[in-house]
């Protein structure tokens, strides 16, 4: 578990986290790497729980440092972005920081276990389908209410 002196999520805004930090905000959920549908008239987002090829069992990408090159539309989560996080699930720390919001008890920065996401039942371990069997045009099919 962090001490209190090391909780710098509650201390740093978004923009004052070094790399490091940033990067270990992310709960190992997965949900971003989801394929997502927008509703063109709404905006509205929703959530399929068909995942991104490279996303493996442990719910983490692998193809981490060339995913950009990889999968030209993965998006790439940055500081300059926090004002259009409101695609990103209600769990995510990225979005609970950027609103001033604590992190839930799961997050592996609380629990100091990285399998605390896995166990709550928040990643998306074992409810995702690979996108390498599911045809984009029948993403649709797949649309998911599980996702906050």
């Amino acid at each position: 578990m962090s001490d209190a002196g090391n909780r710098f999520w509650e201390n740093k805004t978004l923009e004052q986290m070094s790399p490091s930090e940033w990067e270990s905000l992310c709960d190992g959920c997965a949900k971003c790497c989801l394929h997502k549908l927008e509703d063109e008239d709404s905006g509205e987002v929703y959530y399929t729980k068909v995942a991104c090829r490279y996303m493996s069992d442990s719910c983490r990408c692998t193809v981490y440092p060339q995913r950009s090159e990889l999968v030209p539309n993965c998006v790439w989560l940055q500081v300059g972005d926090v004002a259009e996080f409101h695609w990103l699930p209600s769990t995510c720390a990225y979005r609970l920081v950027a609103q001033g919001e604590p992190l839930a008890d799961w997050h592996p920065l609380i629990s100091g276990s990285a399998d605390s996401v896995h166990e709550s039942g928040v990643s998306i371990r074992g409810r995702a389908l690979s996108d390498e069997f599911v045809h984009e045009d029948g993403y649709e099919e797949h649309i998911i209410s599980w996702v906050e």
